[in-house]
């Protein structure tokens, strides 16, 4: 390998590029996290809605019964008016015990529409019960979920913004390296989440933890030329005490 001084300088160079990478690694994983926590959040806000929308369409469902059974309470009564009129009209037995009976029928269909809009009305009256303890339920979990959100928002202010910082940072030292090199460096990172650059101790990479040749470990502690760890590929420097 060539003892080229500029590959010192690109040592150093990658070595700040590193630094910068590690934090927008974490930061970006932090503020991740506070994204799922709010996604989570809307989550659960959306379920409970859900459910209040389901309890509505319920009791609005039951209402509907109820309303269809007052009208038809309503007909069958107003039959039960005409038939009476009817009754006092007849003039023979004959007419008079079929109206008698149209009356007697349509008392009984009263009678069971009355039974079944007592038990509808009953199920409409808990329905609304439910309706208004989940809505009141909805309302304090919006209040409180939009309170959690704001509060994660406001404390990832600082960390958007420290990484606006390293990205900056990171693009000005970029420029400062050879195409190639940055382009190595990318990848290096992309294939190890984030950590491309790693110092040597005691002839261990720091990077996949695995022992190096003898070797390769005094040519990094030279720190004269770039040098990868043959297991995972990482760029190596060694910190001199």
């Amino acid at each position: 390998m060539n003892d080229i001084p500029s590959q010192v300088q690109d040592i150093e160079t990658l070595i700040k590029l590193q630094e910068a990478e590690t934090e927008i690694v974490r930061l970006k994983s932090v503020l991740e996290k506070f994204e799922k926590e709010k996604s989570k959040l809307g989550e659960k806000l959306k379920q409970f809605s859900t459910a209040l929308e389901e309890n509505k369409e319920n009791f609005s469902k039951a209402a509907d019964v109820c309303h269809d059974l007052e009208r038809e309470i309503q007909m069958v009564d107003d039959r039960i008016v005409k038939s009476n009129e009817k009754l006092r009209m007849v003039k023979t037995n004959k007419e008079y015990q079929l109206f008698l009976r149209e009356v007697d029928d349509n008392k009984k269909r009263k009678d069971a529409l009355e039974t079944e809009l007592i038990e509808r009305l009953d199920e409409k009256e808990k329905l609304e019960g439910k309706v208004q303890e989940t809505q009141k339920e909805f309302n304090l979990l919006e209040t409180q979920i939009d309170s959690d959100q704001k509060e994660i928002e406001k404390k990832t202010i600082e960390d958007r913004e420290m990484l606006d910082e390293y990205l900056e940072n990171q693009a000005k030292i970029g420029k400062t390296l050879d195409p190639s090199l940055m382009n190595r460096f990318n990848k290096i990172s992309k294939m190890n989440q984030g950590l491309a650059v790693v110092n040597v101790k005691n002839e261990v990479c720091m990077g996949c933890f695995m022992n190096i040749p003898p070797q390769l470990y005094i040519e990094v502690q030279r720190g004269k030329s770039l040098i990868s760890c043959p297991q995972c590929s990482r760029i190596l420097y060694h910190i001199k005490k």
